[in-house]
Formats: C-alpha cells, sequence, structure tokens
C-alpha cells in the first residue's frame, strides 16, 4: 500500500508539474536555452564580408550564451541553400541564419520557383549592421560628383556602362535603381564577382560601378578609384568627405547591404528574445564595435519586430526595380 501511495502521489505530483508548464508556456524550455551549441548558418563562402560578421559575431555571443556559436557555411544559389536550410531547420533556436539583402528580399523576388517565404519562413532576431555601397568611376571618366555623372549619362545616351557582381545581385539593382531615379540610362555589364568587375573598373575597361565600400575603400585612398558618393541615407563615418548619392541629387536614394539574424518560424518568442540580448551584447562589445568600423559597418542591433518591418519595407522597395529591370532567374 506504502508503495502504491507514493506512486500515486509522485504521479500526482508529475501531472500538476506537466500542467504547470503547459500553463506558463514555453520559458521553463527557454530558461535552459541554450544548453548545446548553436549553428549558424553563413549563406555564403567563408572570406566575405557576411562570413567576417557571423565570426566576429559568434565568439562574442558564445561568451554571453555559455555556448559555442559555430559558423557553418553553406554557400550555393546566391544564399538560397543556406537560407533554405535554415527555413527548414528544428525551430529550437540552436540553427539560426545570417540573412542579407539577398536571401531575403532581392532572390524571393528574382527567382522563378521560390524555395521560402522571408517573411513567413523565418522568425526575426536582429538587424545587427548595415554597409553602405559606394558609386565609384574610374579617375579617367570626366566626373567628379553624381551631378556631373548625370549630366553625362543624360547628355550621351547608353553610351557608358556600369559593372556589378553578377545579374541581381545588390550591386547590380543598385545600379537599376539609381537609373530608374535619376532617369538616366547605362548598359550593365555582369561579372562573376564583384572582384573581376572591380579589377576592370580599375583598369578603365568599364567606367562605372556600384560597390560595397569595404572593398573599394583601399583603391579610393590610393587614388585607383574616385568615389563620387555612397549609397546609404548619411555618410559613412570613414569617408565623411564622401557625399550621399540622396543630398547630390537623388532624393530618396538609398541601398545597402545588411546582415541580420533569423531562425526558422516558430522559434518560441522567449528563445528569440535570449538570441537577441545575446547580439545586442555583442554589438556593444568595444573590440566588436572597433572591428565593424574598421570596414565602415554601421551598428544597429535591431528588436525582432524591427526586423521584421526592415524586411517589409526591403521587398516593397525592391519589388518595382526588379520588375522594371527584367530580372528572372531560375
Amino acid at each position: 500500500m506504502a508503495f502504491s501511495a507514493l506512486t500515486r502521489r509522485a504521479g500526482l505530483a508529475l501531472g500538476l508539474s506537466l500542467l504547470s508548464a503547459a500553463a506558463v508556456g514555453v520559458p521553463a524550455f527557454a530558461d535552459t536555452f541554450p544548453d548545446r551549441p548553436v549553428t549558424l548558418v553563413v549563406p555564403f563562402a567563408a572570406g566575405g564580408s557576411t562570413d567576417l560578421v557571423a565570426r566576429v559575431l559568434a565568439e562574442k555571443m558564445s561568451a554571453d550564451l555559455g555556448q559555442q556559436v559555430v559558423v557553418q557555411n553553406v554557400a550555393g544559389a546566391g544564399g538560397n541553400l543556406g537560407a533554405d536550410n535554415v527555413a527548414r531547420a528544428e525551430p529550437d533556436g540552436y540553427t539560426i541564419l545570417m540573412g542579407t539583402v539577398a536571401t531575403h528580399a532581392l532572390n524571393p523576388l528574382i527567382l522563378k520557383t521560390k524555395p521560402y517565404d522571408p517573411e513567413k519562413d523565418f522568425a526575426p532576431i536582429s538587424l545587427l549592421v548595415v554597409v553602405p555601397n559606394v558609386l565609384v568611376v574610374n579617375p579617367e571618366l570626366p566626373v567628379k560628383s553624381v551631378a556631373d555623372l548625370i549630366a553625362l549619362l543624360k547628355a550621351s545616351p547608353d553610351q557608358y556602362s556600369y559593372a556589378s557582381s553578377g545579374n541581381g545581385t545588390p550591386l547590380h539593382l543598385s545600379g537599376e535603381l539609381f537609373k530608374k531615379m535619376a532617369g538616366v540610362n547605362m548598359q550593365h555589364v555582369p561579372y562573376k564577382g564583384a572582384g573581376p568587375a572591380l579589377n576592370d573598373v580599375i583598369a578603365n575597361q568599364v567606367p562605372i560601378m556600384f560597390d560595397n565600400l569595404p572593398s573599394s575603400s583601399g583603391h579610393i585612398k590610393a587614388g585607383t578609384l574616385r568615389a563620387l558618393a555612397v549609397t546609404t541615407a548619411e555618410r559613412a563615418p570613414s569617408f565623411p568627405d564622401v557625399p550621399t548619392i540622396a543630398e547630390s541629387g537623388v532624393p530618396g536614394y538609398e541601398t545597402y547591404t545588411w546582415n541580420a539574424l533569423f531562425a526558422p518560424a516558430n522559434t518560441p518568442p522567449e528563445v528569440v528574445a535570449r538570441l537577441n540580448e545575446a547580439a545586442k551584447k555583442a554589438l556593444a562589445d568595444p573590440a566588436v564595435v572597433e572591428r565593424m568600423n574598421e570596414f565602415s559597418a554601421t551598428i544597429v542591433g535591431s528588436t525582432p519586430e524591427e526586423l521584421a518591418a526592415h524586411v517589409t519595407a526591403e521587398l516593397a522597395k525592391w519589388t518595382p526595380v526588379v520588375r522594371d529591370a527584367n530580372v528572372q532567374m531560375d
């Protein structure tokens, strides 16, 4: 009888415990998160700016979370392969994505077959950093400002061309947005990557390019490229004398590369909040601030809600640009 009574009491206690957990919801699980390593998927090859941001962030987040944040490069399909892997992962916070404008705005608009929905299939965590693009020209091109370039392009329609890192890339569409908003024409010359494109601009094979500011900065300082303007709404702290395109005669123009953390949809809100907290702490670390400043990245550290609104706004901004440029890829 004693054993039976003990069993009944134990069963009752267990039942009450389960009911309590169910009533409270997920926090009991969130309190223990993470209890094993977290995988941070970078949907591009190692060595690029997205990979750099991920590795700097992962080190500091690991210290705060008490578990290692392991960076995993899953390159392919312009970022779609890695993003799709995370969209299909278990929604428990242990597999997260370093998303970009490519994975969450451009690719979903450009691809005929959509492997995932950038809004419905992810739980936003935080917009981390914004990296400016820059409008550069070969120094032999007779322009020293955005106004000069617009005047040249209007005087000689279709005579000039601009290079990009490939069809449908953020750098390509930065050029298309400029054409649309400035009312000018220039031919697009796609390359297999920003490096080869930049080399041909320096060699004056193609005179104009929109590039990520970090990769062009050394050439700008050396005088082998001329920076006309940055593409962000505000000037880049690393080049305070370079104006923005918006203040140079194309009001409202703004493009940039951005990095943000996403989890799979239906990840518990408390887990998302814990990851957001760790990311913000990492971004506030002086060593991280210094590292980001080195390549002109502006730290944001948003809330999940702000990131969700950002993705919606980016999709709205790029939809007409992609449509007008008639960019479609399989």
